[in-house]
């Protein structure tokens, strides 16, 4: 029987050592422990919208304003004053009411005297017609002059309601005292939200009222009742 030379056996001793020295590495005690007091955390999620799940939810939209989902994948509530962002959303929300519904009873009933002065122009056209009527002198036209002169006069005896918001009055956005009708004396938050929702849906509304309009030169009622594809 051949001896192993003693070359062969210090071989086999260092190749052992390695071998415990790379096992000892993940031994438990080669582990880092946690000390007393810390918590481990994982990733943390950001909240995600409720009406676009997909979109990390807005961190000024925090469920305090009426008609807040969540939406505002174009950022906007960054831009400025919540307040503000809310009266602004307020207001064009009920212009656009206002002007859906002239929209469509354009199409439905024509008040006296206007077909002598602008004949069968509507919308956009009306306008155009008011304006060059009255730079021709006609009288009459100077109608829409009176419109523009009523919206611009309200909008500065409004102003210091704003004011008094942003710097941090008890007014809410939107609240003008103006309610003749009562409908909020019962359930303010609850007429808020329909008002919020209406308005929003009347400026898409109208927005697509006008771009048909352009297209067709046909207001809403009579381009449904004269449907042709395109």
């Amino acid at each position: 029987q051949m001896q192993a030379s003693p070359l062969a056996m210090y071989s086999k001793v260092a190749l052992v050592g390695a071998m415990v020295g790379c096992a000892s590495a993940f031994s438990p005690a080669a582990l880092p422990s946690l000390a007393r007091g810390s918590v481990a955390r994982g990733p943390q999620m950001q909240a995600k919208s409720a009406s676009v799940p997909f979109l990390n939810k807005p961190a000024k939209l925090d469920g305090s304003l009426v008609g807040d989902v969540g939406f505002d994948p174009l950022g906007i509530s960054t831009l400025g004053d919540m307040k503000f962002l809310r009266e602004a959303e307020i207001k064009h929300g009920r212009v656009a009411m206002l002007a859906t519904t002239g929209a469509i009873v354009q199409d439905l009933y024509k008040f006296p005297g206007v077909s002598k002065v602008i004949g069968d122009a509507k919308m956009i056209g009306a306008h155009d017609k008011f304006i060059s009527e009255a730079h021709a002198g006609n009288q009459q036209a100077f109608a829409m002059h009176q419109i523009i002169f009523w919206v611009g006069f309200l909008e500065l005896v409004t102003m210091p309601a704003l004011f008094e918001t942003l710097n941090g009055g008890s007014r809410a956005p939107g609240d003008f005292m103006f309610d003749p009708l009562g409908m909020g004396k019962k359930d303010i938050k609850s007429m808020s939200l329909k008002e919020i929702k209406n308005g929003r849906l009347a400026m898409i509304g109208i927005s697509g009222i006008v771009h048909h309009y352009f297209i067709t030169g046909k207001g809403p009622i009579e381009l449904l009742s004269n449907f042709k594809a395109l």
